[in-house]
């Protein structure tokens, strides 16, 4: 069990890594949780500090996601336990578990009282980890739904909803049958992600959502 532990926490530490509330103090000394949406995410930082910063956060954001989930199959190959087509339930369940972890780790950062991201980029990172076709796919619906609506929060949401039927209809192309733990990582990935967005669904809903490129409060 300590292998896999270690594989958890290490998800955990990668995913709580701050890259947001970091470009804040480095390039204004400022908390970024006190301006605009209140978000550690790339979209906030983009309204508040421009594109160069913005894209740094969200490279960073994607790459500890998809470390977390890589760095629990380097560890967990070499102890026997097979992690590609006909892997072991707990194999994948665990690796699924150390994506997840990630996932807490940005949205609950222990560094920042708990208090992170919407895990939008981080969850992007670790879908490119685990199921890299997916990931791509999630990542097209994100950008279809921006190149029309120009709403961040709108699009994360659509990508969101469409990841379990995503996932689900990647596995029985591959006829690979149902695998339970990549499901239920698409429906707990799914969920966080629109309750992460909650404020952002109150205002799509009253029509006050800014567009990208609206330094006002957002996704």
């Amino acid at each position: 069990m300590i292998a896999p532990l270690f594989c958890l926490v290490a998800g955990y530490l990668l995913g709580s890594i701050p890259a947001g509330y970091l470009a804040g103090r480095w390039l204004q000394g400022v908390d970024i949780r006190s301006l605009g949406s209140g978000s550690t995410g790339a979209t906030n930082v983009l309204r508040q500090f421009g594109k160069g910063p913005a894209l740094v956060v969200f490279l960073v954001d994607v790459l500890k996601g998809t470390a977390a989930v890589l760095l629990a199959k380097a560890v967990l190959q070499p102890l026997g336990l097979p992690l590609d087509g006909g892997a072991a339930v707990a194999s994948d369940s665990w690796v699924v578990a150390a994506g997840l972890a990630a996932l807490a780790g940005h949205i609950w950062p222990v560094w920042l009282g708990w208090r992170g991201g919407k895990a939008v980029a981080t969850a992007l990172g670790m879908l490119l980890g685990l199921t890299w076709p997916v990931g791509l796919a999630c990542f097209g619906v994100f950008l279809a739904v921006l190149s029309v609506s120009r709403i961040v929060s709108l699009s994360s949401v659509v990508a969101a909803i469409a990841l379990p039927l995503l996932m689900l209809g990647w596995f029985q192309d591959q006829g690979l049958g149902l695998r339970w733990p990549y499901l239920a990582l698409a429906l707990l990935t799914s969920t966080l992600v629109i309750w992460r967005h909650r404020s952002n669904l109150s205002r799509l809903l009253a029509g006050t959502e800014p567009k990208l490129g609206q330094k006002k409060p957002g996704a």
